[in-house]
């Protein structure tokens, strides 16, 4: 190896240790991008990088257009009408709740994909019956937290945006392919977290266990839930699924369908237009800070290590056995998910490196891509540090860790899982 790869080794070790101390991601990212680039004599190729990844048109209309509409259903309280209508009918299935509320938590982060977002929403709701049901309270609160890798099947989601646009598909075809694996790895996860809490005896939880009662939904006068509000945060993904799938007429782009299911809203619930309006913008300017944001830096990562000559390394050493890059695009991004509470950078930063090379070492761009972020997903869904983990661990008033104690086992069999047969 070349005397750049080896600094730029060493640059990745201390951009995982900046990562791992909460530093800014995005910062830390590009400082690190840039700095191997000058370091390679080549300081205008991650300038490049930067300004190509800012005007990538797919990655930004869906995941910019999602976001306005995720901000415009939690203003109208339409998400809270989603959660109310489905807590209704699971009260009094006794131990049976953890799996179901895995499952119905699952399905609601397809709608609401923010894992901290939905979080919040269904485990205020959730977690007070499961403890009224006698189930500890990291039970009731791993049982949510489980849930939330539902969002990988959401179009709005910037993985999916982020990887369909590499391998040249569509976003609701690169969704059709990971779907069986997503609903793989959720069906794990469900009936992996109950038996791993019926073992602990958590379905023979105290009576006197209490939430923060701070941190829960209240019911008060501005929220008046209906059934044809509980449907509106579906709308874009039904519209979605049936253009491309049963009724080709209706197929379209996702901002398409995040304009119509914003404007469905807004007509259901019939809000101030004015603050209607900000607050869709404002989803659209807080998803292109925060969420290309992310992409932007990885990219300008990843031309550092392109520039250093690391990854030319590294794809040759691959091309020797694909069992390199299937265990190293699983567990690498997994073991970042835990260490970081977060898989989005690491995840980023490796497909923009490594997956669009995948047809050197006999795989799929699109199969490597969606291996990584699932395996992210599931190191985030496995950590302590996550914000959705802290919520919970928040509502129910107990340890991240006792949390995470009852998601790590499932979440180690779902990766594996996944290594074995995506790719």
């Amino acid at each position: 190896m070349s005397v750049t790869s080896w600094v730029a080794i060493a640059v990745i070790v201390l951009t995982v240790v900046a990562l791992v101390k909460r530093m800014e991601t995005r910062l830390v990212l590009i400082t690190a991008g840039l700095f191997l680039c000058c370091v390679s004599l080549v300081p205008l190729q991650g300038l490049d990088a930067f300004a190509k990844a800012m005007t990538k048109g797919s990655l930004i209309t869906a995941i910019c257009s999602s976001m306005g509409f995720a901000y415009v259903a939690k203003y109208t309280q339409c998400d809270r009408a989603l959660v109310h209508y489905l807590a209704s009918p699971i009260r009094g299935l006794g131990a049976f709740l953890i799996p179901v509320c895995t499952v119905l938590t699952f399905f609601v982060n397809i709608a609401i994909p923010s894992a901290a977002g939905c979080s919040a929403a269904v485990g205020s709701t959730l977690i007070p019956v499961m403890l009224r049901a006698g189930i500890k309270p990291a039970a009731a609160a791993a049982a949510i937290f489980g849930g939330t890798i539902g969002s990988y099947l959401s179009p709005g989601t910037s993985h999916n945006a982020f990887v369909a646009n590499m391998a040249n598909m569509e976003v609701m075809e690169f969704i059709n392919f990971h779907a069986p694996y997503s609903l793989m790895v959720g069906g794990i996860l469900a009936v992996g977290i109950f038996i791993v809490c019926f073992t602990l005896g958590d379905h023979k939880g105290g009576e006197n266990a209490k939430v923060d009662e701070s941190k829960l939904q209240k019911d008060d006068d501005n929220f008046h839930p209906n059934a044809i509000m509980a449907l509106v945060p579906l709308v874009p993904i039904v519209i979605l699924v049936l253009g491309n799938t049963f009724v080709p007429a209706m197929k379209m782009g996702v901002a398409q369908a995040m304009v119509i299911g914003a404007i469905v809203a807004f007509a259901v619930t019939r809000s101030n237009p004015s603050d209607f309006t900000k607050s869709f913008f404002n989803g659209m300017g807080k998803a292109y800070a925060d969420v290309m944001g992310i992409i932007i830096a990885a990219g300008v990562f990843a031309a550092g290590l392109n520039a250093s000559g690391l990854i030319d390394v590294l794809v040759a050493a691959l091309k020797e056995s694909n069992e390199f890059a299937r265990w190293g695009g699983s567990l690498g991004p997994w073991a970042m998910g835990v260490i970081m509470g977060s898989g989005d950078a690491a995840t980023m930063a490796f497909n923009e490196a490594v997956t669009p090379h995948a047809a050197s070492f006999g795989m799929t761009t699109h199969g490597l891509g969606g291996l990584a972020f699932l395996c992210g997903a599931l190191g985030r869904t496995s950590s302590p540090l996550a914000g959705a983990c802290i919520v919970l661990s928040g509502i129910a008033m107990v340890n991240p860790v006792e949390v995470v104690k009852r998601t790590c086992v499932p979440v180690l069999c779902a990766v594996v899982a996944c290594a074995i047969l995506m790719v």
